[in-house]
């Protein structure tokens, strides 16, 4: 027998690689490749390491997977036109102020609203209201110079060198503070007060023949807000006009009238009085052109005689002297404020 054979009757392996050159060139081909072998544990380390990944190879006729939803990214905020709440970080205020500013309840005190144990109860109640917001927490730090402070809904005036006066003009008296041709003026009343350092603005004028109620401020934009139209600040006038004026006049001047430069209509009508051919009338409007109650009473026939105004707004001249001053209080010029939006 030339094969060699085991005694369990199975073949015994060749020892001849030329005996057989299939069987030994199937056998090299299932050895593993060491190079092959070394650069797949190389990339094995490497993904622990680094945390990188490799894509695997499908297998035949497997499905493929499913992609992954991609990420939206994070939208990027335009500052051209900022929201309201845009970037809100509730939990800064930008009404409080650095170190060197004064507490609030100090501030409210200062300004004549209560003392400091009743402004600490205003704050906790709710009632403070700071650059457009509610603070009820104690001990928060203004700016006087800048902060709008309001109490129940009504602002208080906390920068200390703001003014607001009512002057009660006299008749045959000029609404400036000064006069080349040596007239009285309102700037003579206040003269004292001009030499101390204060630049008081007259707000609106009234002509030499009428008298009442004009105010000055040292805040130029309260000052020209009451003047412009259109925040239409009322302004009562009382006016004592010839002949006995019927209520189709007070109609007539309501529904409107047409002047040389435009047409102008009163807000309010009252007569108070009828005496001896001469009628006591109350009228309310926001007009603030020159001349215009005399124009208007001259269009319906009735020239008027005397003329006072009598109140701007919720500030009334009351029983106040001609020529004399008064220092507006604390609710007079909060609703100045409040009337023409600041």
């Amino acid at each position: 027998m030339t094969d060699s054979a085991r005694r369990d009757g199975t073949p015994d392996r060749d020892d001849n690689p030329d005996a057989n050159p299939d069987t030994t060139t199937e056998r090299k081909k299932k050895r593993p490749n060491k190079k092959v072998a070394a650069a797949a544990y190389t990339r094995r380390t490497e993904t622990r390491t680094t945390g990188a990944k490799y894509p695997r190879k499908p297998k035949a006729g497997a499905r493929k997977p499913k992609p992954e939803k991609a990420t939206p990214a994070t939208p990027t905020i335009s500052n051209a036109k900022p929201a309201r709440h845009q970037n809100t970080d509730t939990s800064r205020r930008p009404h409080v102020a650095p170190e060197d500013g004064v507490r609030l309840q100090k501030v409210l005190a200062q300004a004549g609203v209560a003392s400091r144990r009743a402004a600490e109860e205003l704050i906790e109640q709710g009632r403070v209201e700071v650059d457009g917001r509610i603070v009820t927490e104690q001990g928060v730090r203004v700016d006087p110079g800048s902060a709008v402070v309001r109490v129940d809904g009504i602002r208080v005036v906390v920068k200390a060198d703001l003014v607001h006066i009512a002057l009660n003009k006299p008749r045959g008296w000029q609404s400036t503070m000064s006069d080349d041709l040596g007239r009285p003026c309102i700037g003579d009343i206040v003269s004292e007060r001009v030499q101390a350092g204060q630049r008081l603005f007259h707000v609106g004028r009234l002509d030499a023949d009428t008298e009442g109620l004009i105010l000055l401020t040292n805040d130029g934009d309260l000052a020209h807000r009451l003047m412009h139209p259109s925040f239409e600040v009322s302004k009562t006038y009382l006016a004592t006009v010839h002949g006995v004026m019927e209520r189709s006049a007070g109609k007539q001047l309501r529904a409107g009238v047409e002047l040389e430069d435009g047409p102008a209509k009163v807000d309010a009508f009252t007569i108070l009085d009828v005496n001896e051919g001469r009628t006591l009338v109350k009228v309310v409007l926001h007009e603030g052109r020159k001349h215009i109650v005399r124009r208007l009473f001259d269009a319906v026939g009735f020239p008027v005689r005397r003329l006072v105004r009598t109140d701007i707004g919720a500030v009334a001249l009351g029983d106040q002297r001609p020529g004399t001053l008064r220092v507006l209080g604390r609710g007079e010029v909060g609703s100045l404020y409040g009337a023409v939006g600041l």
